[in-house]
């Protein structure tokens, strides 16, 4: 049983790193058309547009349907309709920074922001994230990410 929880948390790891893969190659692209569409905010929206395109057309296939228990909404706390809003925020920041810090400066700064909130989530269990407590390796990790961005800030 071990051995299948190890593969599957593995492929999970990889399923991560390629997903990590994607955000500068994204960023760059937004960054582009921004350039060709003379704003960030367009930018943004364009990609947002083309993303809910395709996941449009994945929920078609994967789901079957397009609609969801209306009842929902008002039982649901208020804070789980933000998401969409929060990827503006990391999509349009994204496309501000990459022509100032460049792709790796803006990568390794917007990763350590995600450590430093994520560590935070975990450590309190916000949003109904099952509670990780901050120790000794994960401050560690995360002051070398600092250093690290520090490091390539420098060369």
């Amino acid at each position: 049983m071990k051995r299948k929880k190890f593969t599957v948390t593995a492929l999970f790891l990889i399923w991560g790193l390629a997903a990590g893969m994607v955000s500068p190659v994204q960023t760059s692209i937004n960054t582009q058309l921004r350039y060709a569409v003379q704003s960030p905010f367009l930018a943004s929206l364009i990609s947002f547009m083309t993303g809910t395109c395709i996941l449009v057309l994945v929920t078609l296939i994967i789901d079957r349907k397009m609609t969801m228990d209306l009842k929902l909404i008002p039982r649901a706390p208020k804070w789980i309709w933000i998401g969409g809003m929060l990827g503006v925020i990391f999509v349009t920041s994204n496309i501000l920074l990459l022509p100032v810090l460049g792709s790796a400066l803006t990568v390794v700064s917007v990763l350590c922001g995600q450590m430093i909130v994520a560590i935070a989530v975990d450590h309190f269990g916000w949003f109904g994230v099952a509670q990780h407590k901050m120790n000794w390796p994960r401050a560690a990790g995360l002051v070398l990410m600092i250093a690290g961005i520090l490091l390539i800030q420098q060369y």
